[in-house]
């Protein structure tokens, strides 16, 4: 039996396993070969060009892809969306889209909260410019496109306070060093866990580990924020926070806003797990390190549940506020700055392309974790108590 009368969609499968250049190789050599790779639907383009995007090193005939008409335009959207800004706009040969295609580039590539960036320009514009934007301020100390940066702060009595701080002088450590004061837990270690990385951000989140005397003191968001309830690093392992975290709607809580003064009250809401099933984000697209996410995603990048099994044991809980910011990816963010363990605390935060932040506001914080939506009681725009 001939290889070209074999089934068209077994010879996609089998396209779909060379690399890049024997792929535009192959595309030459028949008729029929030309219209299996040009086919929409067969697409056996999508799996080499992935492998490369996840690869990082971006093959010469990658750069210019968009000038050969067997690759259809489908493809483009993906290599938008996860390749590299400085390769977007310095090597690449980009392709004519439509305007609905460089809108749905744009929507699995950045932020919600970025989309005001658009204004009145085209999304074409709005993708080159931020595309322009992340490139320049992850290698250089400018801020003068984003004179404040925004963060969010869930606090212990289940409200959460947006709050923004200007950009040049944005050090989470030292912000977050004051709410501990504030709380009067300064005392405690500053722990620090990236919780879902995308194409151009990583989303962070600071808090504070204890052994509390009293549920008073204890963060039920927070925990609820890093280990989605019913979600847990394995198929046989199940986080069920809802029950470890219980709070009766007649205990009498502290409301803790880090900085803002606290007082006593009494909770009215009530959380009730969610009934559907958690869906993997399209918009932003998590990165291959986190692919799965909001379920664990193996292969060492996604840490979330590393010490789940040992902060239950050793009877820790999440104390205090919990301080979500998004870091800014750069050439050189994922490179190892000093002793400590990889991809955790300080080494997310100390170091080369490490000291550069977007904001992040309530629209990004429903994008990558809906099911806190329900569970916040009262969302506050700035300090304060929200009363």
């Amino acid at each position: 039996m001939r290889f070209e009368s074999l089934p068209v969609d077994l010879i996609a499968d089998i396209l779909a396993e060379l690399d890049l250049e024997s792929l535009i190789t192959i595309s030459t050599l028949s008729r029929r070969l030309r219209d299996i790779v040009s086919d929409p639907s067969l697409n056996p383009w999508r799996r080499p060009i992935l492998r490369v995007l996840h690869s990082g090193n971006y093959e010469n005939s990658l750069k210019n892809l968009s000038v050969r008409s067997t690759v259809p335009r489908q493809n483009w959207i993906e290599i938008l969306s996860l390749a590299s800004p400085s390769f977007l706009i310095y090597e690449a040969t980009l392709p004519n889209l439509k305007s609905e295609e460089w809108e749905e580039c744009f929507n699995r590539r950045f932020l919600p909260g970025w989309r005001k960036w658009k204004k009145d320009g085209t999304w074409k514009r709005a993708c080159l410019k931020l595309l322009h934007r992340v490139s320049h301020r992850t290698e250089t100390l400018c801020t003068s496109d984003e004179a404040w940066t925004r963060y969010i702060v869930l606090n212990r009595n289940g409200s959460a306070n947006e709050l923004e701080i200007s950009s040049r002088s944005f050090n989470p450590l030292v912000i977050f060093n004051e709410m501990k004061i504030q709380s009067n837990l300064a005392h405690l270690e500053t722990r620090i866990r990236l919780v879902v990385e995308f194409a151009d951000v990583r989303i962070l989140a600071f808090g504070t580990l204890n052994r509390p005397r009293s549920i008073l003191t204890v963060n039920p968001n927070a925990h609820m924020f890093l280990y989605p309830p019913g979600i847990g690093p394995g198929p046989d392992c199940l986080v069920d926070a809802l029950r470890s975290y219980s709070v009766s709607s007649m205990s009498t809580l502290v409301e803790d806003h880090g900085v803002y003064p606290i007082h006593n009250s009494t909770p009215t809401h009530t959380y009730i797990p969610p009934l559907e099933t958690y869906v993997r984000p399209l918009y932003p697209i998590p990165a291959p390190s986190h692919s799965n996410y909001p379920y664990y995603t193996p292969g060492g990048g996604d840490k979330r549940w590393l010490e789940e099994s040992e902060i239950e044991e050793e009877g820790l809980r999440w104390v205090g506020g919990l301080m979500i910011v998004a870091q800014l990816v750069g050439p050189h963010t994922h490179d190892l700055s000093g002793d400590w363990l990889p991809l955790q605390d300080l080494d997310l935060v100390v170091g080369p392309g490490r000291n550069q932040y977007a904001s992040f506001t309530w629209m990004d914080l429903w994008a990558i974790a809906p099911w806190m939506e329900d569970r916040i009681t009262r969302k506050i725009q700035g300090p304060g108590l929200g009363i």
